[in-house]
């Protein structure tokens, strides 16, 4: 029964169960389902599951050389998240977590669209419970942003779906390009939620308005599923190079001026994931083979440095660099291991990143593509100077701290140990991570000409940040946010919106009371018919609903 379970289903049955165990049980449970889901790792490639339904051949739970590795990381995340958030008594938080990691393993192992829109929903769903879960009014409100879009994403990747069974009667999970129609449906459905330019406001929106442990799980699973369905469907796809590079380079101006450090820490994750597109775009073995290493790694690294900042949140109750300072005297093992966390983002050798990373450099260069390479080189600058030296240095060393503060608690010590043990041991011995890669690679990153450009790179930006700060060019903690794409729906539009809801729901009240007279003058219900007396009030909502079934009707037609 065990082996013919689909990976994941164990973690959503256990979610379900969590109301009726004892508070005490909860997290023993959770771990044991991500035990029990994990043991599908032991059944090696093939289809183990289809289903026959309305003539469609659904395949429910298969594996190869691209889930695997995939695999193996969500679940060892599973178990990070739940072991930082052992203290959590918050039963829905705790429910949604379960549940949303057990849904993007879920999605990996799926074999053909249909399954895999169902999953990719239950991932939209789910996670959505996490952001609430922030419990502020600004988690509600980015909450209720963030189920809109990532839903956006899941009707893209049906419409999409559609029109391939229509067109072409298949529905398998296979390699497309972008001159079908269909295909250009299914690359935005993925683009949203790999937070291509212009679609990843969601990120930085969410992210830091979830708990210390609801951050650390989002970080993990959403942008990684879509990489991974990326790769799996658009290898080769000349474009990605192009937008990949602008991920990498774009997010660093944002998060330089960021003030909330977990914010910064989501824009770091969209400059990574630039990283992934571009090895997904080159399309060669070993680019791919980075692309999978640098997400395997980036999971640990951006888990650890998201649990530093949570554990500092739970204890202080603010991410905000102008609030921060002083933290390594009360926080020492905190500090160590978000500096490490650090060191591997920013590609120190002897750390984690830098064994993936190098992956996808060496495959860029061996393409000749020189722009895209000092590009990507550029925002490698970016990262060391943002996620590599801000957060630990305005964290923990900036300014002097006069309230003490405890340590983290243990759990969540023991859940940054891991990580950080894994990011020096992935970096100290790479060939555990190259073995489970998609494709056999002879690859040695402890090259003289790679470790000594990582260097120069590395000390060149160090010495720019202490430049900056020594004669405070730096830009300085402002208590702000900034915006970037989510300016359009979060400012733009309600601004364009309300007015022109307001102006149509007195359009529509007219239309409707000017109708009813003219019915009921002809049915002769009355004699003396009064305007006033049958003018109805219509609301904003009902407007807005009108306008959305409007909208429904005319995308339908469209695509029809």
């Amino acid at each position: 029964m065990i082996s013919s379970m689909i990976p994941g289903l164990w973690m959503i049955l256990a979610s379900i169960l969590l109301p009726v165990i004892p508070h005490y049980f909860r997290q023993p449970t959770m771990i044991l389902s991500v035990v029990l889901s994990s043991l599908s790792l032991l059944n090696g490639f093939g289809v183990f599951l289809t289903w026959e339904v309305l003539g469609f051949n659904l395949i429910l739970y298969q594996s190869d050389n691209l889930t695997l590795p995939f695999a193996i990381i969500f679940h060892l995340a599973s178990l990070l998240v739940i072991i930082f958030g052992w203290h959590n008594k918050n039963l829905m938080e705790n429910m949604a977590t379960l549940a949303y990691a057990g849904s993007a393993i879920g999605a990996l192992h799926a074999g053909d669209f249909f399954s895999l829109f169902i999953w990719w929903e239950a991932t939209a769903l789910t996670s959505v419970f996490i952001v609430l879960a922030g419990n502020t009014v600004s988690a509600r409100n980015s909450a209720m942003r963030y189920l809109i879009i990532q839903v956006c994403s899941g009707v893209l990747l049906l419409i999409g779906t559609s029109l391939m069974v229509y067109q072409t009667g298949s529905h398998e999970l296979a390699k497309l390009d972008l001159s079908s129609n269909f295909g250009v449906f299914i690359f935005f459905a993925f683009g949203i939620k790999a937070a291509f330019p212009f679609l990843n406001g969601w990120l930085q929106d969410s992210y830091p308005e979830s708990s210390p442990t609801g951050t650390v799980a989002l970080s993990a699973f959403t942008t990684k599923l879509a990489i991974y369905a990326l790769a799996r469907t658009f290898p080769g796809t000349e474009s990605l190079i192009w937008i990949g590079a602008i991920m990498t380079a774009f997010p660093v101006f944002f998060a330089v001026i960021e003030n909330d450090l977990r914010r910064v820490l989501s824009f770091s994750l969209n400059n990574q994931l630039g990283f992934m597109v571009v090895g997904i775009g080159i399309g060669t073995e070993l680019s791919l083979n980075g692309t999978v290493a640098h997400a395997f790694v980036h999971i640990i690294y951006k888990a650890l440095l998201f649990m530093s900042m949570g554990a500092v949140l739970h204890r202080v109750g603010t991410t905000k660099a102008s609030e921060l300072g002083g933290l390594y005297k009360y926080m020492p093992l905190t500090t160590i291991f978000c500096i490490i966390g650090a060191m591997s983002i920013s590609a120190f050798p002897l750390f984690s990143g830098f064994v993936a990373k190098s992956l996808i450099m060496s495959a860029l260069g061996g393409q000749g593509l020189i722009l895209i390479y000092f590009v990507l080189f550029f925002a490698s600058a970016g990262v060391l100077e943002h996620s590599g030296i801000k957060i630990p240095y305005f964290a923990f060393f900036a300014h002097e701290r006069k309230t003490k503060v405890k340590e983290a608690p243990f759990n969540m010590l023991l859940a940054m140990g891991i990580a950080a043990f894994l990011c020096i041991g992935i970096g100290v011995y790479p060939k555990y991570l190259y073995s489970i890669l998609p494709y056999s690679v002879e690859y040695h990153p402890y090259t003289i000409d790679h470790v000594v450009s990582q260097l120069q790179l590395l000390v060149f930006a160090i010495l720019a940040f202490l430049f900056l700060i020594k004669f405070k060019l730096y830009p300085s903690e402002i208590k702000s946010t900034v915006l970037n794409s989510d300016w359009f729906y979060r400012k733009m539009l309600p601004g364009i919106g309300k007015p022109l809801f307001k102006n149509l729901s007195f359009v529509i009240n007219l239309i409707y009371s000017q109708l009813e007279l003219f019915f009921k003058y002809f049915m002769n219900k009355t004699k003396n018919l009064s305007t006033s007396h049958y003018v109805r009030v219509i609301t904003p909502g009902f407007a807005t609903f009108v306008l959305i079934l409007i909208l429904f009707l005319m995308l339908l037609m469209a695509v029809i």
